[in-house]
C-alpha cells in the first residue's frame, strides 16, 4: 500500500504501480473551478483520478482501463471522494459517456519501438501497443468538451512523436521539461493540450527539477507541486 495524506492505493494485482509520472501528472494537470467531469485513461491502480477528486471537490471523475479496474475501484471506495470517483474497465477507443469531459488526463502506455516485456500486464501498461497515439488522440478528440483540456506525461522522445501526431487537431498550451537532477537533461515532459482554434497564444514552457543530486533530497518546487498528496512533504 502506498499511503498519501488524504488517501492510500493498494497496488499489488496492478501491473503498473504508483510512480513519480503519476503524481506529476495528477499534481500538476490544470483544475479549474468550474471543472465539473474528467476521465484518466489508463486509470491503473486509481491514483491519478483520486488526485483529481482531491483537486476538484465538485467535479465527478472516471476512469478507464483496459485491464481490470477492481482495485482502482476499492480504493476510490475506501478513499473520501468514493461517491464521486467511478472505474470502467473498457479500452479507451470503445468508450462511451453521455456529457464531454472538462478535463482528460492520461499516463499513457508510451513504448513505440523497443522490446516487449513477458509480462503482458506490464506491456500493456508500458507499450503502446492497445493505444497508439493516434488513437489516443482521436478519443480525447471525441471524448473533450469544446473547452476542454488534455493533460498527458510521456519521455521526452516519446512527447515528439507525440506533439506530431496531435499537429492540426489538438494544440499545445503548456509544457514542463521534468529533470530528475539539475545535472541530468530532461526525461519527461508534462503537456496540456486544447483543441485547435481554442487557444491562439504561443505555450507556456517551463522545467521542473525533482531532486537536488543528494539522496531522496527534494527541490522546493517539486515539494510545492506535490505537497498536498506526499506524506512526507
Amino acid at each position: 500500500m502506498f499511503r498519501f495524506k488524504q488517501f492510500s492505493v493498494r497496488q499489488d494485482r496492478c501491473p503498473m504501480k504508483v510512480g513519480t509520472d503519476g503524481v506529476l501528472l495528477g499534481a500538476w494537470a490544470g483544475v479549474r473551478p468550474s471543472d465539473r467531469r474528467m476521465l484518466d485513461i489508463g486509470t491503473g491502480t486509481g491514483l491519478i483520478a483520486l488526485m483529481l477528486a482531491q483537486r476538484a471537490p465538485e467535479a465527478s471523475v472516471t476512469g478507464v482501463d483496459i485491464d481490470d479496474v477492481a482495485q482502482a475501484r476499492e480504493n476510490g471506495d475506501a478513499s473520501p471522494w468514493g461517491d464521486r470517483v467511478a472505474f470502467e474497465r473498457c479500452p479507451v477507443q470503445e468508450f462511451r459517456a453521455p456529457e464531454p469531459f472538462d478535463l482528460i488526463v492520461s499516463n499513457p502506455p508510451f513504448f513505440v519501438d523497443s522490446l516487449t516485456c513477458p509480462d503482458e500486464g506490464r506491456t500493456a501498461a508500458r507499450h503502446a501497443v492497445h493505444l497508439p497515439f493516434d488513437e489516443l488522440r482521436d478519443a480525447v478528440l471525441r471524448l473533450m468538451a469544446p473547452a476542454g483540456r488534455f493533460a498527458v506525461i510521456l519521455p521526452t522522445t516519446e512527447a515528439e512523436r507525440f506533439l506530431a501526431v496531435c499537429a492540426g487537431r489538438l494544440a499545445l498550451t503548456r509544457r514542463t521539461d521534468v529533470r530528475t537532477t539539475p545535472r541530468h537533461p530532461a526525461k519527461r515532459a508534462l503537456m496540456e493540450f486544447s483543441r485547435t482554434g481554442v487557444a491562439d497564444a504561443a505555450p507556456e514552457i517551463s522545467e521542473l527539477t525533482v531532486g537536488t543530486g543528494r539522496h531522496e533530497c527534494y527541490t522546493p518546487e517539486y515539494r510545492a507541486l506535490t505537497r498536498d498528496f506526499y506524506l512526507k512533504f
